[in-house]
């Protein structure tokens, strides 16, 4: 009986210490800041967290990338840049080129996982430091849609032969990803949000690439002894990383009816600091998908409570800057 108590005690300790319990816990305090801080009752509303989950998903969604590049012990830095690359990619093939929704799709899903697949050979092959790696993507990328948009916005007003504009509609792709479900109660993004984690879970637990995944964030030396792909496993994580930006991209253009070359500025700041609070570390190895899922509504709620009580942009910046400090230095004290 002493020795089962005793056991039992240490695995409740062990628990209370994992990641889980920390994501958990920075999540409970920030839902119980937003009970107190409520808004005069607005915080009560489902609309409330309705709208938060809509607003988060995009950034979810780039989270879910940085996961896989994060737990094989490197970083992204270009996904706000990808994002805003296959937004005007997307806008201007649907509605200036009227090229059908599927092909558009599929034309810039292949856009964000070549840039992806870009960064993680110059990581794997030729063995630059990915942040310099993915720093010169972030460029690149940003240029890039800069360049194909003539530095515009890509929007319904379409530019004629004389100079005027005509405004058309927006495609019905757009009206459809910037929809609601359930009786409004669901956002369509939030939907894409939910089956890009489900995506994520299966390849990092029911897959041997996720494996991979692990083994190389944990010691790649000893990875590469043990026979696995190092080089192909690091191109695949950030060629997701490329996909997923892609999706943000096409989420972002149909909220906003309009492809923005500018668009995703920081969203790599908000996408790492959603990774590092779920407890993902960011020396590799170790994390998860559902974790990220927690630091993206510990975030996502943060955000929410901070604007109903019309706290400034500037601030709120400043606040996630410190929690990601805040978050990696909880986790060295851990080790």
């Amino acid at each position: 009986m002493i020795y089962e108590n005793a056991q039992s005690k240490i695995r409740i300790a062990r628990w209370l210490y994992s990641p889980t319990a920390r994501a958990l816990g920075a999540l409970v305090v920030v839902f119980v800041l937003g009970l107190a801080f409520n808004a005069d009752g607005a915080f009560f509303n489902w609309s409330t967290h309705r709208d938060m989950l809509r607003a988060v998903s995009v950034y979810g969604i780039l989270a879910c990338g940085m996961t896989l590049v994060i737990i094989t012990g490197g970083i992204d830095l270009s996904v706000g840049s990808i994002l805003a690359l296959t937004a005007v990619s997307f806008s201007l093939l649907t509605i200036h080129r009227g090229i059908s929704a599927p092909l558009a799709i599929v034309l810039c899903l292949l856009i964000g996982a070549a840039c992806g697949v870009g960064s993680g050979l110059l990581i794997a092959r030729f063995s630059i430091q990915p942040f310099i790696a993915t720093l010169a993507m972030m460029v690149f990328a940003r240029g890039l849609g800069k360049l194909i948009s003539g530095g515009q916005k890509i929007s319904t007003a379409v530019q004629l032969p004389d100079g005027n504009y005509s405004y058309v509609e927006a495609p019905q792709i757009f009206t459809f990803l910037n929809s609601k479900v359930a009786g409004d109660n669901i956002s369509v993004v939030t939907l894409v949000f939910l089956v890009c984690l489900i995506i994520s879970w299966i390849l990092l637990t029911k897959l041997r690439p996720g494996r991979y995944i692990y083994a190389i964030g944990g010691n790649e030396a000893a990875a590469r002894l043990s026979g696995v792909p190092v080089s192909a496993v690091k191109t695949l994580a950030y060629g997701l990383s490329g996909l997923f930006c892609a999706i943000a991209g096409i989420c972002q253009a149909s909220q906003e009816l309009q492809g923005d070359p500018e668009a995703g500025v920081a969203y790599e700041l908000s996408a790492i600091a959603m990774v590092v609070i779920g407890g993902t570390s960011l020396r590799g190895g170790r994390g998860g998908i559902w974790l990220t899922l927690l630091g993206v509504l510990t975030i996502g709620y943060l955000e929410k409570i901070l604007s109903i009580n019309a706290v400034g942009e500037d601030k709120r910046l400043m606040l996630t800057g410190a929690i990601i400090i805040a978050a990696v230095l909880f986790q060295k004290t851990r080790k």
